[in-house]
């Protein structure tokens, strides 16, 4: 059963890996069923070389400690991928329930309730800036699609043309966001993206 369970834990690992580490998986072994074919070779012909033998042997030892290297490299890319995964779902969770807008401030509170994240404070920062950041830019969209839907209700006859100048002319702090304007404003009205060239230009 241990070894049962091993091998399932590398063919996970092994699927979640990158297509890189995939492909540096396979010439090792590749090399080493060569190798392991010669030696058989060598040993049934009738008066085996035994300079083929040692070296094939010195060869078979090197491929099969490459293979143990390529799975340890494998393995902590694993680990690493399953620990960011987990810390950046619990430190999103934490930072919509706390509300906190100061970063410095998330992970100090989000330290002191998990504690095993203690050595990774620098993670924690760069994670908690980029899931904020990430809450910007949704509520942002929310906040434009929300006008947006109010405006173009109010002018249900204009094109998308008209309704995004109207819109920039009521709200120039949007003015930087016309490509943005123009593509919610297409969606909301149902209305395919043509001639958006010029109106990003615009």
């Amino acid at each position: 059963m241990p070894r049962s369970g091993r091998l399932r834990t590398f063919i996970r690992e092994y699927k979640e890996s990158p297509r890189f580490e995939k492909l540096s998986f396979m010439p090792p072994f590749l090399i080493l069923i060569v190798e392991g074919v010669l030696l058989i070779h060598a040993f049934t012909i009738d008066v085996p070389d035994i300079m083929v033998v040692e070296l094939t042997m010195v060869l078979l030892i090197i491929s099969i400690v490459e293979i143990i290297f390529v799975f340890e490299e494998m393995h902590e890319h694993y680990i690493s991928n399953t620990f960011d995964r987990i810390l950046t779902i619990r430190l999103d969770d934490f930072v919509l329930q706390q509300k906190e807008k100061n970063v410095k401030k998330i992970v100090e509170d989000f330290i002191d309730m998990h504690s095993k994240y203690k050595n990774k404070r620098s993670e924690i920062y760069h994670i908690a800036c980029q899931i904020m950041e990430t809450h910007r830019e949704e509520a942002w969209e929310d906040a434009l699609i929300k006008k947006l839907k109010a405006f173009i209700k109010r002018r249900k006859k204009m094109n998308v043309d008209e309704i995004l100048e109207a819109f920039i002319k009521k709200y120039p702090t949007y003015k930087k966001y016309r490509a943005n304007i123009y593509q919610k404003t297409c969606q909301l009205k149902g209305v395919p993206e043509e001639g958006k060239e010029n109106t990003f230009n615009g």
